[in-house]
């Protein structure tokens, strides 16, 4: 396994525990100024419920004014960004506000997802939507709510330098004079030199894989029930299936038996079945 590189969200998220240069960035992104970011919050969880879908944000962070910037980088394309980031700001109002109370007191809220593509396909470096009225789009619905999807392999012109810099960097690694860049490249050094940081990394790293196998095994298994319940539908033995699968006979007549015992319950449920 190579250096994590800045998209990496793991690197991303501890460089932007840096508050000057997550001030900065917001800066460039979204072209104000701000006075100062205050508690920044590096992958910050909210989970509304126990049995709620939870959301793990790569950087969440408020300024002077309350107004709350989430910031995510996505290296890899996804068809259903729009969606996740409509998911992002609903659990981010519900983490905001307490039951009972006004609606007036929702902060102003930015949802920024940094792309290494071209989302929408039309070659700009930056795409940002608001609520507007579509039989009147001079009339936005002021709701406090703003997502931006940068690209850094889009067309870099009429964007200011600052925010230019930063999309050639990830793109690339190019590096400029911009003072900015400069910082962040340099945190990005100290980042990767850090100890601690790198055991951290690696463990996630491990957990990783470790899921992505355990993912992968039970697909199989999954996949096995679905063909037993065929096999057995032709009344092919315990011995017959194990063999044609190349399966443990164990596993086979594990199967089978759950699914005899209980032919109610779909192959997701036989699933959890064996895994008690």
């Amino acid at each position: 396994m190579g250096e994590p590189g800045y998209t990496d969200d793991f690197l991303f998220g501890k460089v932007m525990r840096n508050p000057e240069i997550c001030k900065q960035m917001i800066e460039a992104i979204l072209d104000i100024k701000i006075e100062r970011i205050e508690y920044p919050e590096e992958q910050k969880v909210i989970d509304m419920t126990a049995d709620s879908k939870s959301v793990r944000l790569d950087v969440y962070v408020k300024d002077t004014k309350d107004v709350i910037y989430n910031i995510e980088m996505q290296p890899v394309k996804r068809d259903n960004l729009p969606k996740r980031s409509r998911y992002y700001q609903g659990m981010i109002d519900l983490n905001l506000i307490e039951k009972g109370d006004s609606y007036k007191n929702l902060n102003q809220s930015y949802v920024i997802f940094i792309c290494c593509f071209d989302l929408f396909g039309r070659n700009r470096c930056k795409y940002t939507f608001e609520n507007r009225c579509i039989e009147e789009p001079d009339i936005p619905l002021e709701d406090g709510t703003l997502k931006i999807f940068l690209n850094s392999k889009g067309d870099l012109s009429g964007l200011n330098a600052t925010l230019r810099a930063f999309l050639s960097y990830i793109n690339n690694g190019t590096l400029s004079e911009n003072t900015f860049i400069t910082l962040l490249d340099n945190e990005i050094k100290k980042a990767r030199e850090n100890l601690e940081w790198r055991r951290e990394y690696m463990t996630l790293f491990m957990r990783d894989q470790e899921n992505q196998e355990l993912g992968r095994a039970e697909g199989r298994l999954l996949n096995n029930i679905a063909l037993v319940r065929k096999k057995l539908a032709k009344n092919l033995s315990v011995e017959a299936i194990a063999d044609i699968l190349e399966e443990n006979i164990g596993t086979i007549e594990q199967i089978v038996n759950l699914v005899h015992t209980f032919p109610e319950l779909s192959d997701e449920e036989i699933l959890k079945e064996m895994q008690k």
